[in-house]
């Protein structure tokens, strides 16, 4: 099966609301701020969310590739936009432009590829 069987198409987008937790800050530093592997997964996350909906429930999408930079700090307790939007599909593979915001401040942005693969491969 390629992207056009499933009816994904460019221009998709998602956008979910997360409060920085105890779960998703880095440990190691002074002050408790958003860590850069959970907006990565965070940013996935809602990738992946985005176009399940439109596969058929054997099937899923796997992330392969993250080209993301986090800009700014998300403090303890912020609220922060994790926002994803389907560029390309390409038969399997997938492109999202993925972006995380306090406010009017970019934390995080990127590229993220996903492909697509039955649930059990």
């Amino acid at each position: 099966m390629d992207a056009q069987t499933f009816d994904i198409q460019p221009g998709l987008s998602a956008e979910r609301e997360v409060v920085v937790t105890e779960k998703l800050v880095a440990t190691h530093t002074a002050t408790p701020v958003l860590s850069t592997p959970m907006m990565i997964s965070l940013m996935e996350g809602v990738s992946k969310d985005l176009v399940q909906q439109y596969l058929p429930p054997e099937f899923t999408t796997v992330g392969y590739e993250v080209h993301v930079r986090h800009k700014a700090a998300a403090f303890l307790g912020s609220l922060v936009k994790v926002r994803s939007r389907l560029l390309q599909a390409d038969g399997r593979k997938l492109l999202f432009e993925v972006r995380v915001t306090h406010g009017e401040t970019i934390i995080g942005e990127g590229e993220h590829r996903r492909t697509i693969v039955p649930m059990h491969f």
